[in-house]
């Protein structure tokens, strides 16, 4: 059995979160540095193990340069002790539509369940081997030690709890 590794292909993938501001619109955030890699069991992209995945907190960019600097203060994320958030999995199986595996923000891990659906695997025009998953998935930031929140005058919260995750990943095998 031939063990295949596969790495994402930052330039065609994309990592976005999603969060309620005031609770009556949407705020969107994306990490622009981030990695991740894989193995298959076999030349396929099936039996997918030692999943990981980090994104760089300094790279945070929801188009505000102060909400920016915010999330990264130990308002929230807590940078400068913090500077990655973490995934983790054992094992996948790309017939499956869910991903079970532990993620770690500001030093607190936790598991969580994402929902993956496979686009396939093709050669692309330059010979190599790609393949593509969106993933998405709900997490409660108070979950991981983002608290911080504030009320409006009329009573509502600045921020929600509930964070929407999206990642649009492309892997490409390495020879």
């Amino acid at each position: 059995m031939a063990i295949s590794k596969w790495t994402i292909d930052p330039t065609h993938s994309e990592v976005t979160f999603k969060v309620k501001h005031l609770m009556i619109s949407t705020v969107t955030g994306r990490f622009k540095v981030f990695e991740g890699s894989l193995e298959s069991v076999d030349d396929g992209f099936e039996n997918l193990k030692n999943i990981e995945f980090t994104a760089d907190i300094e790279s945070i960019d929801t188009n505000n340069d102060q909400r920016d600097e915010h999330l990264r203060s130990s308002d929230f994320f807590a940078n400068d002790e913090h500077p990655k958030l973490t995934f983790k999995a054992a094992e996948f199986d790309v017939k499956n539509d869910t991903l079970q595996g532990e993620l770690t923000m500001r030093g607190i891990t936790k598991p969580i369940t994402l929902d993956v659906d496979f686009g396939g695997v093709v050669v692309d025009p330059y010979g190599q081997t790609k393949a593509g998953l969106t993933v998405n998935g709900k997490i409660s930031r108070k979950d991981f030690g983002l608290t911080w929140n504030d009320v409006t005058e009329a009573g509502s919260v600045v921020v929600s709890d509930q964070v929407r995750l999206n990642l649009e990943v492309q892997f490409v095998k390495q020879a």
